[in-house]
């Protein structure tokens, strides 16, 4: 089994182009399994007499060491695409995780902000940068850092808020950017996402002016870093504080840090505002389509659970839609 699941990732990352991070996931999964099947001082089954009662066992395991659902589900589903891999190689004659039902997940409605509270947050880290006014008082990211004004990270982290909104990235898509993918004149990124999909997507004027902003302070970062031992990524459109290309853990990191700045009470990460950008599309009476081709969703169905129509505009539609309204 150990050399069926060496083969099945080289098969996620040559054939299906999976993410790196898919991969490390689904590694850990299988081996977890592997590991079950195993005790000390134990041999493994064999792959083709593992069976679905096995799987369902171990599904068992995992829900009284208090595993969550959604994470179970997780294991589950590499489970079902390392065995359905098999059954295409011929190793195997079906798969026997298909015949394990996944856990019941409870249904999560992300916290979408309003446009106007997006408007309004976003307006404040604008507002923030002049000197002139009341700045936000904004911790710096590393003491080594102290020396750069408060001002300059900021201009980097709003262009990085104003582009996740304006443009629906995922945060991966933002800190891939290089500066080939990057048409300032028809304010336009082309954005590398999941399966290596590439797809264009525009962003609008704030963004813009929030990257015009951005582009000194970039260079600057590359400037101060130029000689050290780790050379500065000179393509990379965000860096970090060392010239390096930021990473999506800072950019969690981030967010979190200006969204209780503004407001304690919400609970928001990169992806919000992807759910905002698709959420106030739809509201302004954009195509689910045309927003599905923007997200660079494969499916319809996935759009949907992106956008959240509020009770008055179900309201409007209903009203304005049924005959008997």
């Amino acid at each position: 089994m150990k050399q069926s699941i060496g083969k099945f990732l080289g098969y996620l990352h040559s054939v299906k182009n999976a993410s790196p991070h898919t991969i490390v996931n689904y590694k850990k999964d299988l081996e977890q399994f592997l590991a079950y099947l195993k005790p000390p001082e134990m041999e493994a089954p064999p792959l083709e007499k593992i069976d679905h009662k096995m799987i369902r066992e171990y599904v068992g395991h995992l829900h009284e060491v208090g595993l969550e659902k959604s994470s179970i589900a997780r294991k589950l589903a590499a489970m079902r695409s390392f065995f359905k891999y098999c059954v295409r190689e011929g190793v195997l004659k079906e798969n026997p995780a298909r015949l394990v039902p996944t856990p019941k997940l409870p249904k999560r409605i992300p916290a979408v902000l309003s446009a106007e509270e997006m408007s309004g947050f976003l307006d404040q880290l604008a507002g923030a940068r002049t000197p002139s006014r009341k700045r936000l008082r904004v911790p710096t990211e590393n003491n080594a850092i102290a020396r750069l004004e408060d001002s300059v990270l900021l201009c980097r982290d709003r262009a990085i808020l104003e582009l996740l909104y304006a443009a629906g990235l995922r945060v991966s898509e933002l800190t891939g950017l290089n500066l080939t993918d990057v048409d300032e004149k028809d304010r336009v990124v082309r954005v590398l996402g999941k399966g290596r999909k590439e797809r264009v997507v525009p962003y609008g004027a704030k963004a813009a002016e929030a990257m015009r902003l951005y582009w000194p302070i970039r260079e600057k970062l590359l400037n101060e870093n130029q000689g050290k031992r780790k050379k500065p990524e000179d393509q990379a459109v965000f860096l970090n504080y060392r010239g390096r290309r930021l990473t999506t853990r800072s950019v969690g990191r981030l967010v979190k840090k200006y969204v209780k700045l503004v407001n304690i009470n919400w609970d928001l990460h990169p992806h919000s505002l992807r759910h905002a950008f698709a959420t106030h599309l739809l509201a302004d009476g954009a195509d689910l389509r045309a927003i599905q081709e923007l997200l660079g969703h494969s499916s319809l169905s996935t759009t949907q659970k992106y956008t959240h129509a509020t009770p008055q505009q179900l309201m409007r539609i209903y009203d304005k839609a049924h005959p008997h309204a």
